[in-house]
């Protein structure tokens, strides 16, 4: 098991992984790196907008969400006018002044452009939203999870603690991948979601608010991360926080080593039964 030396009253003390879970009444939880590969959103999800986008309208063009989808591109390049490459998107018209086809056409290049850009606005991820929840559904898709993050769940809900996610992706996204995983559906484990309408990851704010949602004290909520720049915040609101140190995620400056907890898996949070 992995522990963590700190400080105290001047003595050195060894803190053990299942120590930060003594008190604890939720767990909540962060997606990316922790309990998904990094590399399952920029590797699978993402390519398969950009590979699956004309397969996608083709099949959902009759569709008023794909319709609507498409008026909130249309209205994004207009504001996004004034930036390099960006693709307008034409209106579709009966007198055949511009086709769907060619309406098809800007889309796609429409949301390449986006994507190669990074922008996150809204329209672009209503409009990957969409096709991932079409990609789940035909089981073109399936949620990534690490292998110890289900037996530790199970083990946690046994001993009467509640588990949260909190994710800068949407609710929606999120309720996709644990919804369409290779274990099936693991939505019915978790009490809610959360993501950026409660307020940003590296906010002290946020944590509160969650705590506050939840009618938890928040010293009884462990945070699990990979990302410092959200445990420190979630500490200063008082949450116990772990760093989970997964192949693939941003390495730890000495800092960070020193001054968080840390487990390379959620078996280090497991006791024997």
């Amino acid at each position: 098991m992995m522990s963590q030396d700190s400080e105290k009253n001047g003595s050195k003390q060894v803190v053990s992984s299942l120590d930060q879970l003594e008190a604890i009444k939720v767990i909540l939880l962060d997606i990316e790196g922790t309990t998904t590969p990094i590399t399952f959103v920029k590797d699978v999800l993402f390519p398969y907008v950009r590979e699956k986008v004309e397969e996608y309208l083709d099949s959902h063009w009759d569709e008023q969400e794909c319709q609507d989808d498409i008026k909130e591109l249309r209205d994004q390049a207009i504001l996004d006018k004034d930036l390099e490459g960006v693709v307008t998107i034409p209106e579709e018209v009966e007198d055949g002044t511009s086709s769907s086809t060619l309406v098809k056409q800007a889309v796609v290049q429409s949301i390449h452009w986006l994507m190669a850009a990074d922008r996150k606005v809204t329209a672009l991820k209503q409009f990957q939203g969409h096709m991932w929840r079409s990609g789940y559904k035909e089981k073109k898709l399936v949620g990534e999870i690490y292998s110890d993050v289900l037996p530790a769940i199970k083990q946690w809900l046994r001993k009467s603690k509640k588990v949260y996610i909190y994710s800068s992706g949407s609710v929606e996204a999120q309720k996709l991948l644990f919804g369409h995983t290779k274990y099936g559906s693991l939505l019915e484990l978790f009490s809610g979601h959360f993501d950026t309408k409660t307020g940003l990851k590296v906010e002290k704010e946020s944590y509160l608010k969650i705590a506050a949602e939840i009618g938890c004290d928040p010293h009884e909520i462990l945070f699990l991360t990979d990302v410092t720049r959200e445990a420190l915040p979630a500490s200063q609101a008082g949450y116990k926080t772990t760093i989970v140190v997964r192949k693939g995620n941003a390495p730890l400056t000495e800092d960070e080593t020193k001054s968080f907890h840390q487990i390379k898996s959620f078996s280090e949070l497991l006791d024997n039964e």
